[in-house]
């Protein structure tokens, strides 16, 4: 495993300094792009899953944080501008990634923010060795969206099969990524300013989806494979074995079974929380926002 200098031709970011991490997951190598803003103590960012996962979501937020820490911020494997290999994406990849990834960039214990489905993982992490000092997770899901809508796992199986095969899987991944359904689902769930979705907004987006291999590791995430946990009762055991402090974004306007679940997050012993305007999406449409929600979090020496 190695890190890599990228030019800048080679790569968009936010205005950070951006790298490759070389990992290797059964004997295949991985290119993972990585972003570094700011100077201090380290901080890590850690984006959604989501279709359009992409290090740039967390953009601005890095950069409100950057005067305060040294910010690093991850394209997951699989989506943004990081290697996406028509691997069987699973939990087991992640989990080993985030593992690698934190011993072989940091050498002391950092703080995390984690948006969406990337909770599981970092409270995973957490109880299973020190990696992280405090964490602050925004909007976190654990439940794919098929599951989430109640489709079985063998319905959400047969669906990722589908979309993962040659030819009808790419029309169906096309079909489920033309720029008026972004527009659509990020009406609906993700934004709650229509006036933020713009038509170049979401031509960046839609870019994203149009990578070589974007579809298998969307596919994963949309039909629950890439949950780490697949009951309620066992996401709250990880936040319950926790040692180091937690503190929680959610938006106001969370998705009715989303909020449900952060809800019986929230009612935890010890997790601090707070309710934001957003939604699912809250980290990129209110990055100020989070900023001064959580700022005595971070900032203070003890929680």
């Amino acid at each position: 495993m190695s890190t890599n200098l990228l030019s800048t031709s080679a790569a968009i970011g936010f205005g950070g300094v951006v790298q490759e991490y070389l990992w290797n997951w059964e004997n295949q190598q991985l290119r993972v792009v990585y972003e570094t803003l700011g100077k201090g103590s380290p901080l890590l960012l850690l984006p959604a899953f989501s279709t359009v996962s992409t290090r740039l979501e967390m953009g601005e937020l890095a950069r409100l944080l950057a005067p305060h820490f040294q910010v690093v911020a991850i394209d997951w494997p699989g989506f943004g501008q990081s290697s996406r290999p028509s691997l069987n994406y699973r939990p087991e990849i992640y989990q080993q990634f985030l593992e690698d990834f934190v011993k072989t960039i940091f050498n002391t214990p950092i703080t995390v923010v984690a948006a969406g489905h990337a909770a599981t993982y970092v409270l995973q992490l957490a109880v299973k060795q020190a990696a992280f000092s405090r964490i602050v997770l925004l909007a976190p899901t654990w439940r794919g969206p098929l599951p989430t809508m109640g489709a079985s796992q063998q319905i959400a199986g047969m669906v990722r099969e589908l979309v993962r095969s040659p030819i009808l899987g790419q029309a169906l991944y096309k079909l489920n990524t033309t720029q008026s359904f972004l527009s659509f689902m990020y009406r609906r769930h993700v934004f709650t300013d229509a006036a933020k979705i713009t038509p170049s907004f979401i031509e960046k987006k839609w870019q994203t989806t149009q990578q070589p291999g974007a579809r298998f590791a969307s596919a994963a995430f949309v039909t629950g494979n890439l949950d780490a946990v697949h009951e309620q009762s066992d996401f709250l055991k990880l936040v319950q074995s926790l040692t180091v402090p937690l503190m929680v974004v959610i938006g106001e306007s969370s998705p009715p079974k989303s909020r449900e679940e952060m809800n019986a997050l929230v009612a935890l012993p010890r997790v601090r929380s707070v309710v934001i305007p957003g939604s699912l999406g809250l980290h990129e449409e209110y990055p100020a926002v989070i900023l001064e929600a959580v700022q005595d979090f971070l900032f203070s020496p003890e929680n």
